[in-house]
């Protein structure tokens, strides 16, 4: 049986779900993936209610209802979008359509029920820390920044920037505080 899990966004978070997983005796794991684990037969409501306990501890809960799924999968997309840069010269829409199978506006709707925000807001978050990541590597110039994240300029991500942060990219290449993905 697959279960979805929330707030999974790196390997290090696929370890420390299975280093959960492992701690309960009747579930046998088979896999962890970002996302979800899987695990052998049907385990009970009670051993899932347990495992998201023990997952609640470390910032994870598993997803229990059909909508936290579709939102769980958009956040997902969006953050491998993100993350390669990709999604900044695609069709967001199209492929969100592409991947679930479902319309953009059905999707919009269930995640605008879920998360309280658009998928339009969602992704300008992820954007934003894919900006604060690049500004903090320092391997980068703003000029270069702005083009792996699709901004037109370096005035217009500068805007948008401080917009979201408060700050200008270079103050905050000097501070330098960035939001853990899962609370984007």
């Amino acid at each position: 049986m697959k279960i979805r899990i929330k707030n999974m966004v790196c390997r290090h978070c696929v370890a420390k779900v299975a280093e959960v997983t492992s701690r309960i005796p009747e579930l046998e794991l088979l896999g962890v993936e970002l996302g979800s684990v899987t695990v052998e037969g049907n385990p009970s409501e009670e051993v899932i209610d347990r495992l998201d306990g023990e997952l609640r501890k470390e910032d994870f809960e598993v997803i229990r209802s059909r909508e936290e799924v579709i939102v769980a999968e958009i956040k997902m997309k969006l953050m491998d979008l993100a993350r390669d840069g990709e999604g900044v010269k695609v069709d967001i829409s199209a492929t969100l359509q592409d991947s679930l199978h479902m319309s953009f506006r059905n999707l919009s709707r269930i995640f605008a029920s879920v998360e309280g925000r658009t998928i339009e807001n969602y992704f300008t978050a992820l954007r934003i820390e894919r900006i604060k990541e690049l500004l903090l590597d320092d391997q980068l110039t703003l000029s270069e920044i702005a083009y792996e994240t699709g901004f037109s300029s370096v005035p217009h991500l500068s805007t948008r920037f401080k917009q979201a942060t408060g700050m200008t990219p270079t103050q905050f290449r000097e501070i330098g505080i960035r939001t853990p993905l899962p609370e984007v």
